[in-house]
C-alpha cells in the first residue's frame, strides 16, 4: 500500500509495452482520443468526453461486444482525471478480494485520493455480491466502472443500475477496423502481405472485434510470403472469428425476435438471414421449429391454416432426416410463413376470451344447450328449447349460447386477408341471420 501520510506522486503515463508484447497490447491507445469506433462516447460531446473535461467521473457500466475497447477506456479514464486505478475480474475475484479493495480505497480516500475500480465481466458477480458495491459507490469510496458483454438490464441489480450510467460501446465498423490495421502497419513499418480484396476480407472476418483483428494481423506479419495473399488463400491460412452467440443470453433473444418480426413483416429474405444466423451459430433446430410454429399460430392463423401444417411437417421431416438435410425443411417452413397472408385475429381472440373467462368466473351456460341425462335435470329445464342446427334451414338455428348473466361478446374479428376474407363473409351472414331471428 502507498505511504498514506504523504501525497502520491502525479500519475505517470502508462509504460510502453515491451517489443515482445502482443501487437494488440503494443497498439493499445495511450490517450482517449486514440480510441477508435467509440467517438460517440469519447468525443467532446460524448458522455465520457464531458466527464473528462469536467474532471469528475460518475460510476458507469460499459456495455459492448468483445474487442471494442472497454478495458482500455477504463484505464485511460483514470489517467485522464488523475485517479488511482484498480482492476479486478469478476471471474477470478470473490468477497474477500472486494473487501480488501474497498478497505484500501477508504485509506486512500483519507488523503484525498479517489479510486477508480474497474470490474471486468461484472455481470458474473451474483446479486448479493453486486449489492456489496452499493455503500462504497454511494459514499464515493470508489468510482465504479464495470464492463460487460451482456445486457445490464438482465444481469445487474436495479439498485446498482440506478447508481451508474450505462454507456453502450459500438461494434467496431469497417472504418474503425481499417484504422487499426493502418496503425499496425505503421508500427511494423510494412504493409500486410495481402491484396486489397484480401485486406477487405480480413476486416470482415473480425466481425467488429478489434482485438481479434490485430491478433490475425500479427499472425500475418510473422510469416514470410513470396506474394500477397488472395482472399481464398487468406481463408485457408486463418480462421474466421466465431460469431458472438450465447443460447441463453441476449444475442439469442435479439436474433429470435428479429426472425419473428421479419416473418410478421412478410420479409422472407430477412427472415431467412436471421434463421441462418442462428442455425450457423449452433442453435437447436427444434427450438427454431417451435418458434416458427408459434409464429404460424400468432401471426398467420386462419388467414392460412396450412402454415401450421407446414411447420409440423417441417418438424417431422427434420426428425426423420436429421441435420443438415432436414434443415431445408426448416427453411421451407420459414419462407412459407414469411410469404403467407398475415392475421393475428386468432391470437387477439384468445387474449380477449381468456380475459373474459377470468372476469366471469363460473357462470352457467344457458339451460337450453345443457345435456339432461337425468330426470331431475329435465325437470329443471336442462335441454329445453334446444334447436338442432342440422335440422334448421341453412344448417343454422341462430340459438343463444351465452350465459344469461352475460351479454354476447365479440372476440374473433376475421381480417380481409387470405382465407379469413371468406370466414369474415360467413360470420357476417350468421350475424345477419341471428338478427332476423331475434
Amino acid at each position: 500500500m502507498a505511504d498514506l501520510f504523504h501525497d502520491d506522486p502525479p500519475p505517470a503515463p502508462p509504460a510502453a509495452p515491451s517489443e515482445n508484447a502482443p501487437l494488440a497490447d503494443r497498439l493499445r491507445p495511450r490517450k482517449l482520443d486514440e480510441v477508435v469506433g467509440q467517438e460517440h462516447l469519447t468525443g467532446p460531446d460524448g458522455a465520457i468526453g464531458r466527464m473528462v473535461a469536467a474532471g469528475k467521473l460518475a460510476s458507469m457500466i460499459l456495455w459492448g461486444p468483445p474487442g471494442t475497447g472497454k478495458t482500455t477506456i477504463a484505464r485511460l479514464l483514470a489517467d485522464a482525471v488523475g485517479m488511482r486505478f484498480v482492476a479486478i475480474s469478476a471471474v477470478f475475484s470473490g468477497v474477500a478480494d472486494l473487501k480488501k479493495v474497498f478497505a484500501e480505497a477508504r485509506e486512500h480516500m483519507k488523503i484525498g485520493k479517489t479510486t477508480l475500480l474497474f470490474v471486468d465481466e461484472i455481470h458474473r458477480f451474483n446479486r448479493a455480491q453486486q449489492d456489496g458495491f452499493l455503500p462504497y459507490v454511494e459514499d464515493g469510496t470508489v468510482v465504479l466502472v464495470g464492463a460487460t458483454t451482456e445486457n445490464p438490464s438482465f444481469e445487474l441489480n436495479a439498485a446498482l443500475l440506478s447508481r451508474a450510467q450505462v454507456l453502450i460501446l459500438n461494434r467496431l465498423d469497417t472504418a474503425a477496423l481499417c484504422k487499426l490495421l493502418d496503425r499496425a502497419e505503421a508500427l511494423e513499418g510494412r504493409a500486410l502481405p495481402l491484396t486489397p480484396e484480401a485486406r477487405d476480407a480480413l476486416v470482415a472476418t473480425a466481425d467488429g472485434d478489434g482485438r481479434f483483428l490485430l491478433n490475425q494481423a500479427e499472425t500475418l506479419f510473422s510469416i514470410e510470403l513470396e506474394k500477397p495473399l488472395e482472399p481464398g488463400e487468406l481463408a485457408a491460412l486463418l480462421h474466421r472469428r466465431v460469431a458472438v452467440y450465447d443460447k441463453d443470453r441476449e444475442g439469442h433473444y435479439n436474433l429470435i425476435s428479429a426472425l419473428h418480426k421479419a416473418i410478421r413483416g412478410s420479409d422472407p429474405q430477412a427472415a431467412l438471414y436471421y434463421l441462418a444466423r442462428m442455425l450457423v451459430a449452433g442453435e437447436e433446430p427444434l427450438f427454431m421449429l417451435r418458434r416458427l410454429t408459434r409464429a404460424a399460430s400468432e401471426d398467420i392463423g386462419l388467414a392460412d391454416p396450412n402454415a401450421l401444417v407446414q411447420c409440423i411437417a417441417a418438424k417431422d421431416t427434420y426428425d426423420f432426416l436429421g441435420s443438415p438435410e432436414g434443415e431445408l425443411a426448416i427453411v421451407q417452413a420459414c419462407l412459407y410463413l414469411a410469404t403467407a397472408p398475415k392475421s393475428n385475429a386468432a391470437y387477439m381472440a384468445q387474449k380477449s376470451a381468456w380475459r373474459s373467462a377470468k372476469e366471469t368466473g363460473s357462470l352457467m351456460p344457458p339451460k337450453n344447450i345443457l345435456n339432461a341425462p337425468t330426470k331431475l335435470m329435465k325437470q329443471i329445464g336442462y335441454g329445453q328449447g334446444y334447436q338442432y342446427d342440422h335440422d334448421a334451414e341453412g344448417g343454422f338455428s341462430g340459438d343463444n349460447y351465452w350465459p344469461e348473466e352475460m351479454a354476447p361478446q365479440i372476440y374473433y374479428v376475421p381480417t380481409d386477408r387470405g382465407l379469413e376474407k371468406k370466414i369474415a363473409e360467413r360470420v357476417a351472414w350468421w350475424e345477419e341471420q341471428r338478427a332476423k331471428k331475434a
